[in-house]
């Protein structure tokens, strides 16, 4: 028997997780609030909140661990979204753009070259900032993925 589906929010500066409630309450399905420290969230009997300890990487490791064929990751970390592929989760960054088993092998080799370049002293920009239109973005790509798995059954 298959895993219900369940959506798990890296929740450590992850500006969409109002937007994650909306289609959760919409479709009616559990998220789990992965976070280092208590986060806020709201009273409702979807939304589960975990506090793992200040271990570098247990809020990675707890959903990576947690993730499976019928979950959702929202997660900017590349590192953890190849984590999650593996365990054929589907994944999401906050501005709406899925992470695939085909694009995650550039965009680490692109996050390697960012980071040596900055540890090398050059001036390179951080990400663009959140947008309107990236919020808009999550939103259909959240929904669209939510709709397949459910299809799926």
């Amino acid at each position: 028997m298959s895993k219900p589906l369940q959506i798990f929010i890296d929740a450590d500066a992850c500006p969409v997780k109002e937007e994650t409630y909306k289609v959760a309450f919409r479709h009616e399905i559990p998220v789990t609030v992965v976070a280092n420290m208590p986060i806020r969230i709201p009273r409702h009997p979807l939304i589960d909140r975990v506090t793992v300890n200040d271990h570098y990487d247990a809020a990675d490791d707890y959903v990576a661990e947690h993730a499976h064929v019928n979950s959702i990751v929202i997660t900017a970390d590349i590192l953890l979204a190849e984590r999650c592929l593996k365990a054929d989760a589907t994944v999401i960054g906050p501005k709406g753009t899925p992470f695939t088993k085909d694009s995650i092998g550039s965009a680490i080799a692109a996050r390697a070259i960012m980071s040596d370049l900055r540890a090398g002293g050059d001036a390179v920009g951080g990400p663009a900032p959140f947008q309107k239109s990236d919020r808009s973005r999550f939103l259909s790509t959240l929904d669209e993925a939510v709709v397949r798995l459910k299809r799926q059954g």
